[in-house]
Formats: structure tokens, C-alpha cells, sequence
């Protein structure tokens, strides 16, 4: 079966480094996005709830549908110019020696 790796539209408004809300066992935390996933994102948060520490270990997984922007992380613009600055890498052969004979 081959996996469905499209980003949805509701997804799209979030990245890596957002600080986000969301509610865990009715309670609302805010936390930053470590990694994307094809639904949901892994939530990195701090809590002073004992219970919530041990069971959640300060990440957890959220469906984008249940997380609420609070700060947007900042984005790195990446230009075609600047991929064309690169200097291109030479492919050098090795010179075999011929021996006369």
C-alpha cells in the first residue's frame, strides 16, 4: 500500500519551530512543533503536573486539527539564485601512469 505522504491544507499553516496550543486531558498547554507528520506533529511542552510528566515524558503527538497558532517560527527564504551560486563540484580522475616499455 503505498503511504500518503501529501501535506492536507489545514497542515500547511504549520512548521517545525511554531509555537502552538493544544489540550491534553482538558487541559491546555503550549509547546513547539519538533516534527511533521502526515496528520499530526510531535509537540515538545512543559508541564508542572506530576502526573502529566510521567505519562507524556514533555512530548506528544497532536492532530493538526486540534492545534492552535500561537507564534509563527521564522522562515528561511531559499532562492533558486543562491543554489546556482554554489561553485559545482569537479569529478577529478585519477591519472593512471603508462609505463613505456
Amino acid at each position: 500500500m503505498v503511504k500518503n505522504t501529501e501535506v492536507s491544507e489545514a497542515q500547511s499553516k504549520f512548521h517545525v519551530g511554531d509555537e502552538v496550543s493544544f489540550k491534553i486531558e482538558k487541559q491546555t498547554f503550549n509547546g513547539y512543533i519538533d516534527k511533521s507528520y502526515t496528520n499530526s506533529f510531535l509537540i515538545t511542552f512543559e508541564s508542572d503536573d506530576p502526573e502529566i510528566i510521567d505519562k507524556y515524558h514533555q512530548k506528544v503527538v497532536i492532530n493538526n486539527r486540534h492545534l492552535k497558532m500561537i507564534k509563527a517560527a521564522p522562515r528561511v527564504e531559499e532562492d533558486d539564485a543562491e543554489e546556482d551560486a554554489k561553485p559545482a563540484t569537479k569529478n577529478t580522475k585519477s591519472k593512471k601512469s603508462t609505463k613505456k616499455s
